[in-house]
């Protein structure tokens, strides 16, 4: 027990504390006129942040209750969409993916869910945004590799991030 406070109970609310954190991140990001992927990155953290000190089920219902909140809620429903998608998610899995506890095979399980989940947000986008594209950005397979390598650079950003996180938040958190 946390403080007199049942472990359920703690665990209840912090995860409603970082979904309220998560979405207010998330309202901010629809209303920015620019950095709104790196706002909306951000409230990803909070998710991660749950998962670390909660357990993983705690992340789910963190990132679920910010991104469903965000999609009826935010203004700019594509920044909710894209933490629903991805950067709420993200966080969550990569625990999940880490106890694999091997590199290689859980670099390619990273790799396999971006890849998949980026083909995904490329078919969405690219229905509703193609016609109002420029013909040479018709070929956004062309950055796939780019993309790839923006994406190790985050996963590597967000593992650090996970550690600074345990170090001087977490350890207070359990007191």
């Amino acid at each position: 027990m946390r403080r007199g406070v049942s472990e359920k109970t703690w665990t209840v609310a912090l995860s409603g504390v970082l979904a309220a954190m998560s979405l207010a991140l998330l309202y901010l990001a629809s209303v920015l006129p620019t950095g709104q992927l790196g706002v909306a990155a951000v409230a990803g953290l909070f998710p991660m942040a749950a998962v670390i000190s909660a357990g993983w089920k705690a992340g789910v219902c963190c990132w679920l209750a910010s991104g469903l909140l965000g999609l009826l809620i935010v203004p700019g429903k594509g920044v909710a969409l894209l933490f629903l998608l991805f950067f709420g998610l993200y966080p969550v899995v990569k625990s999940l993916i880490e106890r694999l506890r091997k590199l290689v095979p859980e670099w390619i399980c990273k790799l396999a869910l971006f890849n998949a989940d980026l083909f995904l947000c490329l078919q969405a986008a690219g229905g509703i945004l193609m016609g109002s594209l420029p013909v040479q950005l018709h070929e956004l397979w062309l950055l796939w590799p780019v993309l790839n390598v923006v994406f190790i650079v985050y996963d590597i950003g967000l593992s650090r991030l996970a550690k600074v996180y345990m170090v001087r938040v977490d350890q207070r958190l359990r007191k």
